[in-house]
């Protein structure tokens, strides 16, 4: 597939209609769902009797307030908007008795009376909020991240709300970019099995009944790999790289059946997303026969003719609807410029016909046409949002979000009888717990750290802030931590240095906390540094010679409580980074799965070798750390059998034993190596992972079905697994291996799914 727009195929929507099906089977799309044959009628019906201005009202999606100030642009000229039906969808609303009225206009004032799509960015929580979407994938734990979703699809859908932009599945390997808050990380396979945990979670087991909002994985194509970690910035990446690791969770997401993905903002070899024929209508509809809505990103389709690929907003317009996009969001080009297109080209129409008739399937599959009332409950919505219950559920969350990166000495968990210092403005920063994209969650209703510790008597000095440069405070918090005999230190981001535009060149920590840092290491207090950020930071340097290390992300409301579940020993962390954490910020971007060089790094500056010469080699903190309260032992690894062909199962299993005193979960992880005669493959790839509890003495059997094929690669037109040896890695992170074995694949098979969107299943004996 050339990333290059082939005009030729973008004549007239007949021919892009009989484009032969590629080499390969199409991926599964739906999940279970069929289309109700009523609804295909009540469908039909309606498009033949729109205007061309209600096909495009359709496909309009309005801002109906700001993300600040939802319902605030509903105002008369709005409603008389709804009436005409001029209008297919609002963002920024919410609630239940708001929404049940616009509703009512669309549904008895319109002509076709055609319900309204009410959407909203609830990206790791509505009303309660949990660990933002890195920290959740930091669990190691689909289930975690199933019910946050879950939980947030609940509170979403009795305020009215059909449709999250979430999840966003962006594989993301330069920590600059600040959009790496919202993802799992830097790994496809655990990225595809967040992800469709998080679908499953959010549009439970059909959108037609329960609580279940249509979810949106975004965003489609390769925002994540935006050259220097710059936000909406050029990807430019060889076919390989897209099709193996960044479409992976993309396929994973299409087989979970989510009901809607998002183009991105960004060109990816040199064709913007939004605008890209070969890839929205090329491999996401025809190859993988995904029918479901596409909507653009916010002002994305007026935004062709910025990036060059449109001179005009008509121009742009017929890019964006040719390439596969069903929904404009916010631009208006739509409903403002594709009538000029049509006029100029008539074969369009066509075209606009398959993208209403996706938005109108979407909202049959929400039941809204049965009734359109049935999201917004405003009793539900009282008794509903931050029950205690969803708290209860968004504390575990963050229990099992937080990883234990260093622990020298057990300095942890901490022991009765100790004085304990609690220093850092992050640690009572409750708009800073709850983290970006927060949808309606309300700082006030974030218990932290300092609030959480208060009954203890812990002593607290704020120090320094990360958005100031005043350094007055340090003095206080040297006292502070003088008079105690451990000293816990908040140190990071606040939560508006991670999020959309906000990229960094420098990762390392913001305004004066280093000169904090020095201050409270100078005082000889052992140190417990609890890192609060929406995105790994480079650090070596800050983290000299302290000898305990948290990372805790952004944690949502139950933040406090969590932290001190892990901290006092309540609870044994488990936690495991979803990206590894640079020593500098100039090693970015890093990442495990890394080609092999014919020099690879050596520790001798002397010998020529892949490396820098300035700082040590590899990452701080590997991908997959995370350490425990208890210790762990691999055994008796078993491959079964040692040679299958390739459309075979292998089964891996090792035992892993608890020696410590304490019950403790671990995180087993499976990684492979495949290589194949002419071409460099990774390194090591993750194609299998499971956290497991097992108490203190006891011992587990773990077995992975993995299929022979897991290291086939992309050869242009789909995945081809060749005979060789695969190496069978297994470990507690992606550096801290303990058990090795191969096993050998006979003949050769071809497919059309990525090896890191399937998943591999796991028992435990």
């Amino acid at each position: 597939m050339t990333m290059a727009i082939d005009r030729r195929t973008l004549i007239a929507a007949s021919a892009l209609l009989a484009a032969s099906a590629r080499a390969f089977p199409a991926l599964a799309t739906d999940a279970g769902y069929r289309p109700d044959p009523r609804d295909e009628a009540r469908i039909k019906d309606l498009i033949a009797r729109m205007t061309l201005a209600e096909k495009l009202g359709q496909m309009t999606q309005r801002a109906g307030g700001r993300q600040k100030a939802l319902n605030s642009k509903i105002d008369a000229a709005a409603l008389d908007a709804v009436r005409a039906g001029a209008v297919g969808s609002y963002l920024h609303v919410a609630g239940a008795e708001a929404l049940r009225k616009l509703q009512r206009v669309a549904v008895e004032e319109s002509r076709l009376g055609i319900p309204l799509l009410f959407a909203m960015d609830v990206v790791h929580g509505y009303r309660t909020i949990f660990p933002v979407p890195l920290g959740l994938a930091a669990s190691f734990d689909p289930e975690v991240a199933r019910r946050a979703a879950e939980v947030a699809a609940v509170e979403a859908k009795v305020s009215g709300l059909h449709w999250t932009f979430a999840p966003m599945i962006d594989i993301a390997r330069d920590a600059r970019w600040g959009r790496v808050v919202e993802g799992a990380g830097e790994d496809p396979y655990l990225g595809s099995r967040i992800a469709q945990a998080q679908i499953r979670g959010l549009q439970g087991d059909t959108l037609a009944s329960g609580d279940g909002v249509m979810a949106c994985a975004k965003h489609f194509g390769a925002y994540g790999a935006g050259i220097g970690g710059r936000d909406y910035n050029d990807a430019e990446l060889s076919e390989r790289m897209l099709h193996e690791v960044y479409l992976a969770p993309f396929q994973a997401a299409v087989a979970a059946g989510s009901g809607s993905l998002m183009t991105a903002f960004n060109a990816l070899n040199g064709v913007p997303t939004t605008g890209n024929a070969d890839l929205v209508r090329g491999v996401l509809r025809e190859d993988w026969g995904y029918q479901g809505l596409v909507v653009s990103d916010w002002n994305a389709i007026i935004e062709l003719v910025a990036h060059g690929a449109a001179t005009t907003p008509a121009e742009a317009a017929a890019l964006a609807l040719r390439a596969g996009v069903d929904m404009d969001m916010t631009s208006g080009t739509y409903a403002d410029h594709l009538g000029e297109a049509i006029a100029a080209d008539p074969a369009l129409l066509t075209l606009v016909d398959q993208a209403v008739s996706r938005i109108l399937h979407a909202k049959a599959r929400l039941g809204l046409f049965e009734d359109p009332y049935r999201f917004g409950d405003a009793a539900r919505e009282r008794s509903v949002l931050l029950s205690a219950g969803h708290r209860a559920a968004s504390r575990q969350a963050a229990q099992r979000s937080i990883v234990l990166l260093r622990n020298e000495g057990d300095l942890l968990p901490l022991r009765k009888g100790q004085r304990i210092a609690l220093i850092g403005a992050l640690a009572d920063d409750a708009s800073s717990a709850i983290g970006s994209w927060r949808a309606q969650g309300q700082p006030d209703e974030a218990v932290t750290l300092r609030r959480a510790l208060e009954p203890l008597g812990i002593a607290y000095a704020p120090g320094v802030s990360p958005r100031d440069a005043d350094e007055s405070g340090i003095a206080g918090a040297v006292e502070t931590a003088r008079a105690a005999d451990i000293v816990l230190l908040a140190m990071g981001e606040d939560f508006d240095f991670s999020a959309e535009a906000r990229s960094r060149s420098d990762i390392g920590l913001p305004g004066p906390q280093d000169r904090l840092i020095d201050a409270i290491r100078a005082t000889g207090k052992p140190i417990v540094a609890i890192l609060m950020n929406g995105r790994p930071l480079a650090l070596e340097a800050a983290l000299r010679n302290i000898p305990a290390v948290i990372e805790s992300w952004f944690l949502g409301n139950q933040s406090g409580p969590a932290l001190a579940d892990i901290l006092f020993g309540n609870v044994s962390p488990a936690g495991r980074l979803p990206m590894g954490m640079p020593r500098t910020s100039g090693q970015l971007p890093q990442y495990y799965a890394h080609g092999p060089t014919g020099r690879p790094a050596n520790p001798d500056l002397s010998v020529d070798s892949s490396r820098y010469h300035d700082v040590a080699i590899g990452p701080l903190f590997p991908f997959g750390h995370g350490l425990g309260y208890s210790s762990f032992a691999y055994s008796d690894l078993a491959i079964s059998p040692d040679s299958a062909n390739a459309g075979a199962t292998v089964r891996i299993a090792v035992t892993v034993a608890n020696t410590g005193d304490r019950d403790a979960d671990e995180v087993v992880q499976l990684y492979i190596r495949a290589p194949v005669a002419g071409m460099s493959r990774p390194v090591k790839e993750l194609r299998g992972f499971q956290r497991v509890s097992i108490p203190a003495g006891k011992t587990r059997r773990i077995t992975f079905a993995l299929p022979a094929d897991t290291g086939a690669v992309w050869d242009g037109k789909g995945f081809t697994a060749y005979p060789g040896t695969v190496e069978v890695i297994v470990g507690a992170s992606s550096e801290d291996i303990r058990a090795r074995g191969t096993f050998r694949v006979t003949g050769k098979a071809s497919g059309s799914i990525a090896p890191p969107a399937r998943p591999t299943s796991v028992t435990v004996t």
